[in-house]
């Protein structure tokens, strides 16, 4: 397990998960989002390709809609 922190809460994850199966872990569309890891803007084709790493920030941010 690494500790990671998630939009400022601290949370713990297994080794190996990248920024697509964090999200899916937590039940979070990959499509609805913008993830920001340690204040860099990812492109949603990172999100597999980046592994998680002890000490990382992550900001998930949700798209509203709304009239």
């Amino acid at each position: 397990m690494i500790q990671v922190r998630l939009n400022g809460k601290d949370l713990s994850v297994s080794n190996g998960h990248t920024i697509r199966s964090l999200l899916q872990s937590i039940e979070i569309n990959p499509l609805g989002v913008v993830v920001e890891l340690n204040r860099e803007i990812l492109t949603r084709d990172a999100y597999s390709d980046l592994e998680i790493k002890e000490g990382d920030k992550i900001e998930v941010v949700h798209f509203v809609g709304g009239g």
